[in-house]
C-alpha cells in the first residue's frame, strides 16, 4: 500500500471488533444486573431446605439409580446403532433416481417422524393385540418359526423398536441434508473421470457429507438420550423409571427428580464435548486446506 504525505497507512479495524474488547459503559449495567440475579437464584436454590439436598446426595449414587442410568446409556447406544445405518440407507434411497426406492423411503420417514414417539412406544408394547403370534416364513408359503408376540415383544424390545425406528426417520433426514449439501459439480467431475457411482459415493460424496452430518447427528444422539425417558410409560427400568419407583415409596419426589436431572445433564455434557472434538477432527483437514 502506498504512503501518502509521509504517513504510514493504518489498517482499518473490522466492524464489530471494538464492541468485543470488553465491558463498556453501555453493557456494564446489564451484566451486573444479570450476575446479581444469577447469584440470587443460586443462593435461593442452595439455601432452600425444600430441595432436600441431603436426599439428593443419598440417592445420587445408589444402586437403583446407577442401574437405571446404565440402562438409559444402553438404550441410547443401541438406538444409535439402529438409527445411523438404517437412516443412512433410507437417505440414499430417498435421493435415488429409482422412484420406488424414493417413495418407500419418503413414506417411512413420513410415518415414523409424523407420529409421536410416545404413541409408537405404546403401540409396539401392545403389538400382541393386533398380532397374537409372530411368524417367520415365506409369504403365502410355509412357516419356519412361530412364537407368541408377548414372549418376543418384551418392554426392552418395544423400547428399542420405538426408539430405533423413530430415530432412524430423523437420521434419514439428517443424512439426506448432508448428501444434498455436496457440490454436484464434484460428482459430475468424478463421473467424467470414469468413477463408478459406488466409488464416487465412497470417495467423493460421503467424506464431504460427513462434515455436514456430524453436528446434527450429535444433536440427535443427545435427543435420543433424553427421549429414553419416555420408555418409563412401558415399565422399562431406565433412569427416570428407577427414580419414580423410589419416590413412589418414599414420597421424596422433588429430590429424586433432581437426581435424574443432574445425571442427564452430566451425560449430555459429555456427549456435547465428544461432539465438539469429533467436529474439530473432521473439519481439521478442510480448515488446513482453506488456509494454504
Amino acid at each position: 500500500m502506498a504512503v501518502v504525505d509521509g504517513e504510514r497507512p493504518r489498517h482499518a479495524r473490522p466492524a464489530g471488533v471494538a464492541g468485543r474488547t470488553g465491558l463498556t459503559a453501555g453493557n456494564t449495567l446489564p451484566a451486573v444486573v444479570l450476575l446479581l440475579l444469577l447469584a440470587f437464584l443460586v443462593q435461593s436454590v442452595v439455601r432452600n431446605d425444600n430441595f432436600q439436598w441431603d436426599v439428593v446426595l443419598h440417592y445420587f449414587t445408589s444402586t437403583a439409580v446407577l442401574k437405571g442410568l446404565l440402562r438409559t446409556l444402553q438404550l441410547t447406544a443401541l438406538t444409535m446403532v439402529i438409527a445411523i445405518p438404517l437412516g443412512t440407507l433410507l437417505a440414499v434411497m430417498r435421493v435415488s433416481a429409482n422412484p420406488v426406492l424414493s417413495w418407500v423411503a419418503a413414506g417411512y420417514v413420513w410415518l415414523f417422524r409424523g407420529t409421536p414417539l410416545l404413541v409408537q412406544l405404546i403401540f409396539w408394547f401392545n403389538l400382541s393385540a393386533l398380532y397374537p403370534r409372530l411368524s417367520l416364513g415365506i409369504p403365502f408359503g410355509p412357516t419356519f418359526a412361530s412364537t407368541s408376540a408377548n414372549t418376543l415383544i418384551t418392554p426392552f424390545a418395544a423400547a428399542l423398536l420405538g426408539l430405533g425406528l423413530h430415530g432412524s426417520a430423523y437420521m434419514a433426514e439428517v443424512v439426506r441434508g448432508g448428501l444434498l449439501g455436496v457440490d454436484r459439480t464434484q460428482v459430475r467431475a468424478a463421473r467424467a473421470l470414469g468413477m463408478t457411482r459406488g466409488t464416487t459415493f465412497r470417495h467423493v460424496v460421503w467424506p464431504q457429507a460427513l462434515r455436514l452430518i456430524i453436528p446434527p447427528m450429535g444433536n440427535r444422539a443427545i435427543s435420543e438420550l433424553k427421549d429414553t425417558a419416555l420408555v418409563s410409560v412401558i415399565a422399562m427400568p431406565d433412569l427416570l423409571y428407577s427414580v419414580e419407583i423410589i419416590y413412589s415409596r418414599t414420597f421424596e419426589t422433588i429430590p429424586l427428580l433432581i437426581v435424574a436431572s443432574i445425571w442427564y445433564l452430566i451425560v449430555v455434557s459429555v456427549l456435547t464435548v465428544g461432539q465438539r472434538l469429533l467436529e474439530r477432527r473432521l473439519g481439521k483437514g478442510q480448515t488446513d486446506g482453506s488456509m494454504s
